[in-house]
């Protein structure tokens, strides 16, 4: 009969049971959409902490690398102002845009080139790496970073006469009994030098335990710190907890302001 090859093959017609297929289809798809819907939320929180970590993580990283860097006192050089093994801050915007290490300031620095020879190799890759590490706090300073206080700036003139003596600079005596350790001489060798321009003085405040720029006057750099070697100015000391402090600048260069050099440089 004309038109019977038009009809399906499978013998469905309108509205032989199709309609309740796609009632069933549309059931388990709301279904589907009501579960979606019940994890979704669970899903969405876990996705949110995750960010938050990560953003709590970088941020750290980012101060650790240009804010405030945390840094371990390896050794009895600065006692008493900072004992062995405690924790300290360095503030590495304190001499950021256009500021200077004061006269007493206590900074940490990278003595390589003053404290230490050049390697005479390049860095190499793991060189890098760590170098990265440690700019981002994830890896231990290591013993090229020393804590060390400023005594003399750009300019400046220190000079010592030897044990029973203070130390001079520009000519003016320096009273330091506010910070050197008990029973301690300012120094108990004799020097005289001029600061060069751009680099730092530095004693510790235990001088008859401390090998700093004194030790160096003979050698290449001639034990002075390049500024932009220095990491940061030590500013608090945040553990152990019993010795939580802030280091202020001592009052004892007071006297030495106005007398020369580069000391009146912010």
């Amino acid at each position: 009969m004309p038109g019977n090859g038009s009809m399906p093959d499978d013998g469905s017609t309108p509205g032989n049971g199709s309609a309740p297929e796609q009632g069933e289809e549309q059931s388990e798809a709301a279904e589907k959409d009501d579960e979606h819907e019940e994890s979704e939320p669970g899903r969405s929180r876990s996705r949110d902490l995750l960010l938050l970590v990560g953003i709590c993580l970088a941020a750290l990283l980012l101060v650790n690398a240009f804010v405030a860097r945390p840094f371990t006192v390896p050794s009895g050089s600065m006692e008493d102002t900072l004992q062995p093994g405690d924790r300290l801050i360095a503030n590495q915007l304190a001499y950021a845009f256009g500021g200077h290490p004061q006269r007493g300031d206590v900074v940490v620095f990278d003595g390589t080139g003053s404290f230490l020879p050049e390697s005479a190799e390049p860095p190499g890759f793991w060189d890098n790496l760590r170098s990265v590490g440690r700019d981002l706090g994830l890896v231990p300073a290591g013993d090229t970073v020393y804590v060390k206080r400023v005594i003399g700036v750009g300019g400046d003139r220190v000079r010592s006469t030897g044990p029973g003596a203070p130390l001079t600079v520009n000519g003016v005596p320096v009273d330091e009994t506010s910070y050197l350790d008990r029973g301690d001489q300012p120094s108990d060798v004799a020097f005289d030098v001029v600061v060069p321009p751009g680099e730092l003085f530095v004693l510790g405040d235990h001088r008859s335990a401390s090998r700093d720029s004194r030790d160096h006057l003979g050698e290449p750099g001639g034990g002075f710190v390049p500024e932009d070697k220095v990491i940061g100015r030590a500013d608090w000391v945040v553990y152990p907890f019993s010795r939580l402090t802030g280091l202020d600048r001592p009052s004892a260069f007071t006297a030495v302001a106005g007398t020369g050099g580069h000391g009146d440089q912010r």
